[in-house]
């Protein structure tokens, strides 16, 4: 068993980085009802910040971010429980047997692995994005640079010629204005009587 498919099946609920029951079921190779049943044996080992079971809400939304095989053999009302890293560990004690020792291990060496990849994000990939975002922000000032230049790089000239079709513009407005008035209408009136 590896790291990466065990960090696959991490998810944040509640701002918490936890680990579902149907998935810890597979990796402990029992069944999820015979997981939830030993987990309720021994429900004083599994405090909150251990283990939380989803709301409906929750769950429809874990739904629809996961694509999971073993949907229809849940029951509908049944809500997964959430296990943190440290109910994870807890598990191991609970469910007793070498596959649950060793795979409670692994998955606290996946939290563990998660944890210091958010605080510590690999060097190389940090840098190879900063250099990155240096190089779009040099870009976009060259940009800025050359739009400006070519804007300011109207010459005199084109000013003065610029003034002088405005002041057409407006000689011919004014001309045409009286066009633009209403006219006395024309033809025969009928008197309304």
């Amino acid at each position: 068993m590896e790291l990466i498919p065990i960090e696959d099946k991490i998810y944040e609920i509640r701002g918490k980085r936890v680990m579902l029951d149907f998935d810890l079921a597979v990796l402990y190779q029992v069944e999820t009802r015979v997981l939830n049943q030993s987990v309720k044996r021994n429900i004083e080992r599994f405090p909150n910040d251990f283990m939380f079971q989803l709301t409906d809400t929750e769950w429809d939304s874990m739904l629809s971010q996961i694509v999971m095989t073993s949907q229809a053999k849940r029951p509908k009302k049944a809500l997964p429980f959430a296990f943190t890293e440290h109910g994870v560990t807890m598990l191991s004690s609970v469910l007793r047997s070498d596959t649950a020792v060793k795979v409670s291990i692994l998955v606290v060496r996946t939290f563990v692995a998660v944890r210091e990849l958010l605080l510590n994000p690999p060097v190389d990939k940090v840098q190879a994005l900063r250099d990155e975002m240096k190089n779009e922000m040099q870009q976009l000032r060259d940009y800025l640079e050359d739009v400006f230049t070519d804007y300011n790089d109207i010459n005199e000239d084109t000013r003065v010629q610029l003034e002088l079709i405005n002041e057409a513009l407006a000689k011919l407005e004014v001309k045409h204005a009286h066009i633009n008035r209403p006219r006395k209408r024309i033809g025969f009136i009928q008197s309304e009587n």
